[in-house]
């Protein structure tokens, strides 16, 4: 009877401040599917002009106990932590015993050549062209259960030979960078980051419930507990026994972040110059400018600047987006795999700040700025067809009921289209995302443009082709890559290409190019020499050009 009666009250207690505001029923509606017993679900912090506006927990902490989330609870923040890394990585700077113009190869002698081009900065920016090593253990075929260490990263990312790309040339998120940088900050403090950023950090802001959880043993009192959803409205527990730090690694709370966001906004423990050099985004190669500044996005929404970073890591999704100007903050640290917390952020925001948002206005065309020529109208025939997006992703445009409809490869949602003039059409009730079709031949449009809040998207039509079974044989056998160190095996099974890891099940391997395939979001091109296949550079997301060499 104690423990229910401790559970009503403390939860009670997470509920008291909704009365507290008059935008509380609205805030607690983004929430309302959590807002119960028996499901997990998150913390939310709201802080306005330097207080704590309004806070409350959602569903549950832990399933076991019946315990709920509150503005106490301890979540893992995943990659929301790359800031604090950041931040260790700035004092240092101040400290004078760092430069962000200090190279790679500085600290680790034993990188291959490239390190030599690598910069601090380019590691804050994730301009750095170093493959992340996340991807690299699930290409070598190391599962989510699987325990590795820093030594075993290190080994790893020493082997790859190459870079996605020329430091500074890209911009592409690299969990591998903010790890090195967590490495060099142990070697430049003295001392493992975990230690350093409580000396430096946490300590003097009072965040007594952060830390960097370098060992999984470690006991966190008030800790919540991460989930999976299941197929069945169940839920199974999705934490994990790593201990490395820099990319992630923090636990925090909404009370303990509130004190970090004072610090931005007070510059006192932690001054100007310091948030400074914190918020400067990165610039490429070419002069451009990136949104990354120093594990934040600085950007803009609906007119008002905006400095946020999201994180997403086993069972956690994190998100903590700040609107400087207003003095205005959301955070929200959620215990279940399957949330979107920034969503849900922007959502909190403009309950409060619709008022304040720049809304876009749409110029209508006069009369003079029309096109002189009028466009010639394409037959809903010569549209349908299969575009490809990207290797693996698809675009199939189809006529269903009259209308044109359109189905995505990747999680095979559809819609109708419905036209808004010439060539051009849209999804019903959807206003930011557009389908232009273009460039007609043989009958048939060759290109699909698809334009999403001013980006544009060329996406060609599929090529037709298909292989013999004499030719799929040609691309059998086992194929090794050095950088990896494993063998990959392509074999053929009841007429269709497969391909796998060790012992691991086969998947399927699906056509998209001449040499060209695709399997689970990964994309292989094929090498001949001589007409003969050699090997192939495979292609999957953060990793860019792993080489493979066929041996049988």
């Amino acid at each position: 009877m104690r423990t229910f009666n401790l559970f009503i009250l403390s939860f009670l207690l997470s509920t008291t401040l909704s009365a507290q505001i008059p935008q509380a029923a609205a805030v607690d509606s983004i929430f309302a599917k959590w807002d119960k017993p028996g499901v997990p679900g998150c913390a939310l912090g709201i802080y306005k002009d330097g207080k704590l506006l309004y806070t409350k927990g959602y569903g549950m902490a832990n399933l076991e106990y019946d315990i709920p989330n509150t503005d106490s609870s301890v979540f893992r923040i995943g990659s929301t932590a790359k800031q604090f890394t950041a931040a260790c990585v700035i004092r240092l700077v101040q400290q004078g015993k760092l430069s962000l113009d200090n190279t790679l190869d500085k600290f680790y002698p034993e990188f291959p050549a490239y390190a030599k081009k690598i910069t601090i900065r380019h590691l804050l920016n994730h301009t750095s062209g170093i493959r992340d090593y996340l991807v690299l253990s699930y290409l070598k075929g190391v599962g989510d259960d699987d325990y590795y260490t820093d030594d075993d990263v290190m080994q790893w990312i020493t082997r790859q030979a190459e870079l996605n790309f020329e430091p500074g040339a890209e911009h592409l998120y690299s969990n591998t960078g903010y790890w090195l940088l967590g490495q060099i900050v142990n070697k430049v403090a003295g001392m493992n980051m975990a230690e350093y950023a409580q000396k430096e950090i946490f300590t003097p802001l009072g965040m007594s419930h952060t830390h960097f959880h370098t060992d999984h043993t470690q006991i966190v009192r008030y800790r919540a507990t991460g989930y999976e959803p299941g197929d069945s409205n169940d839920y199974k527990i999705c934490m994990t026994t790593l201990g490395l730090i820099g990319d992630g690694g923090i636990l925090s709370t909404i009370k303990d972040l509130k004190k970090w966001d004072d610090a931005y906004h007070n510059a006192t423990v932690l001054n100007r110059q310091f948030w400074d050099m914190m918020t400067t985004r990165g610039r490429l190669n070419s002069g451009d400018t990136i949104d990354y500044a120093c594990g934040l996005v600085v950007d803009s929404y609906k007119g008002l600047k905006t400095i946020w970073h999201g994180g997403a890591f086993v069972g956690y999704r994190a998100e903590m987006l700040r609107f400087p100007d207003q003095h205005f903050t959301v955070a929200i640290l959620a215990n279940r795999a399957d949330a979107n917390p920034t969503n849900m952020a922007f959502k909190v925001a403009k309950i409060f700040l619709q008022d304040k948002f720049v809304q876009e206005e749409k110029k209508e065309k006069t009369t003079e700025e029309q096109p002189k020529e009028q466009v010639a109208l394409f037959t809903k025939e010569q549209m349908t067809g299969t575009y490809t997006i990207q290797p693996g992703a698809d675009m199939e445009i189809s006529i269903k009921n009259d209308s044109l409809n359109f189905k995505q490869s990747w999680n095979n949602a559809t819609s109708n289209l419905a036209t808004t003039g010439g060539n051009k059409y849209t999804i019903p009730g959807v206003n930011d995302i557009s389908f232009t079709f273009t460039d007609l031949k043989d009958g048939k449009t060759q290109t699909l443009s698809i334009e999403q809040d001013g980006d544009v998207t060329d996406c060609k039509r599929k090529k037709d082709i298909s292989l013999s079974a004499t030719q799929q044989k040609e691309y059998t056998g086992n194929y090794y890559s050095a950088e990896l160190d494993i063998t990959y095996n392509v074999y053929l099974e009841e007429g269709k290409l497969k391909i796998k890891i060790n012992d691991d099940e086969g998947t399927d391997m699906e056509l998209y190019d001449t040499d060209g395939f695709t399997s689970e979001g990964l994309t292989f091109r094929f090498k001949r020499k001589e007409g003969k296949v050699t090997g192939f550079e495979l292609d999957a997301g953060r990793v860019k050009n792993i080489r493979f060499e066929k041996k049988s």
